[in-house]
């Protein structure tokens, strides 16, 4: 029987106040994780951006967006690596519809 893959996408806002290799090991560390688990289509470095409100008293972050194919079970996994990783404002992970193409 064959595997289930889904397409996903997740962007994930790092804190602006960190140092480059900071944001650097964090975006490496979430990028070979779905590597891992699933298959990287395509990664874009939206970089240092205003936010639309604070959050924790911060006004910028740096954002990245991630499309990637994995099982239907990884993306509950990577949200709680997200929740427990220190420097992480705000994420989200969301199933991209086959028609998105």
């Amino acid at each position: 029987m064959a595997e289930i893959v889904n397409k996903y996408e997740t962007i994930f806002v790092l804190d602006a106040t960190l140092s480059e290799e900071e944001i650097n090991a964090l975006q490496e560390k979430f990028t070979s994780l779905i590597a891992k688990e699933g298959e990287v289509e395509s990664v874009e470095v939206w970089g240092k951006r205003r936010l639309a409100y604070q959050i924790n008293y911060k006004t910028e972050g740096y954002y990245v967006l991630v499309n990637f194919k994995s099982s239907p079970e990884f993306p509950k996994e990577l949200e709680r690596v997200y929740n427990i990783t220190e420097g992480l404002l705000r994420s989200i992970v969301v199933r991209r519809d086959e028609e998105e193409e």
